[in-house]
């Protein structure tokens, strides 16, 4: 899934309470974590170029950083502990596992597969790319519909 989407789906489903960028931040966290930080370095070295790199380009570091973050596993620990200290803010990282919910199905094996369990287990599911129409329109229309729907309810509640 396109990071934009990631933090839109995040900001709508985890913002509504309370801190709407954090559940924006925290949709788009895992993708930032690892293609963000590696885009600024590309566009500081000057080797930016539209489109996916090709895999045998990217360095070790985006892999590992793209594993950790796109595991259920290091999530719901950091989701968990941080639950302890403040449940509204746990809530608003809750973009983050429904970020690895959206990737699973919608990476194929030949880029950046997602690895829910890492560093558990390395398994896989040879999905859809989220850039099919198909599926990139359908995302849309649930991310408008779901935008809509917040507004709606917070007109209903003001009058």
């Amino acid at each position: 899934m396109d990071i934009f989407s990631h933090a839109l789906w995040g900001g709508g489903l985890f913002g509504y309470r309370r801190y709407f960028w954090l559940a924006v931040f925290f949709g788009a966290f895992p993708d930032l974590s690892s293609f963000g930080v590696y885009l600024i370095i590309r566009v500081i070295d000057g080797t930016f170029t539209l489109g996916a790199p090709p895999l045998d380009s990217i360095p070790d570091w985006v892999f590992f950083n793209y594993n950790l973050t796109h595991s259920f596993i290091t999530a719901l620990v950091v989701i968990g502990i941080t639950a302890f200290w403040k449940k509204s803010l746990a809530f608003a990282m809750l973009g983050w596992p429904f970020h690895i919910c959206l990737d699973f199905p919608f990476h194929t094996t030949q880029y950046f597969p997602t690895q829910l369990f890492w560093p558990v287990s390395d398994f896989v599911i040879d999905g859809i790319a989220w850039n099919t129409s198909w599926v990139w329109f359908p995302n849309v229309a649930g991310i408008l519909v779901l935008f809509l729907w917040r507004w709606r309810v917070k007109r209903n509640q003001v009058s």
